[in-house]
């Protein structure tokens, strides 16, 4: 499926890009790469009055805050180095944007990011972010239950898996909204957003 439009009020929702996700090989694009066309996103929205919205994960020192639960691949208790949840420089500066901390995959769930966007009349989100298969995905789930429109920059999002990114692009992406490249969103965005 081609992009087909981007609502009057549409927003970037990048996901987890921070020092410590962004520290890490991803797959099948580079993090800066997907750091970089996020910057892009973030700067051709802000230009045109639309928000951008920096998402990242942390938790409390004792991870009292994390998801509870026993899974086969745990992470609660990993000591992380201090500004691992910082996010990164590029997307960083803009006192405008939104910021939201996440404590679950998706970044609506427990946060106010639903709240943040409704205020605000958006009615459509822009996808980025590290990993497409976790964060962004989960995100994107939850924006299409929340019925909001959904847009998936599929190169400004990596994976340490890319059969899980190549999962997530080709088979979940398609039913929860629209896909395409940075370039093409921007395309998108120049014609119907003077």
């Amino acid at each position: 499926m081609s992009l087909t439009t981007l609502d009057p009020r549409t927003a970037v929702v990048a996901i987890d890009l921070q020092n410590g996700i962004v520290g890490m090989p991803t797959q099948p694009h580079a993090a800066a790469d997907v750091v970089s066309r996020t910057a892009a996103l973030a700067d051709a929205f802000r230009s045109r009055g639309l928000p951008v919205v920096l998402v990242r994960v942390s938790f409390a020192p004792d991870w009292a805050d994390a998801v509870p639960g026993r899974t086969e691949r745990q992470a609660r208790g990993l000591a992380f180095p201090e500004g691992w949840d910082v996010v990164v420089d590029e997307l960083s500066g803009h006192p405008g944007d939104i910021r939201v901390t996440k404590h679950n995959w998706s970044a609506f769930h427990g946060t106010d990011l639903d709240v943040q966007l409704r205020r605000r009349g958006i009615t459509q989100i822009v996808l980025t972010g590290i990993s497409t298969s976790i964060g962004v995905e989960s995100t994107a789930r939850d924006a299409y239950a929340h019925g909001y429109h959904v847009t998936l920059a599929t190169d400004a999002m990596a994976d340490s898996d890319p059969e899980a990114h190549a999962g997530s692009v080709e088979r979940i992406f398609p039913r929860l909204g629209e896909s395409g490249t940075t370039a093409e969103i921007l395309e998108l965005l120049a014609k119907t957003h003077v």
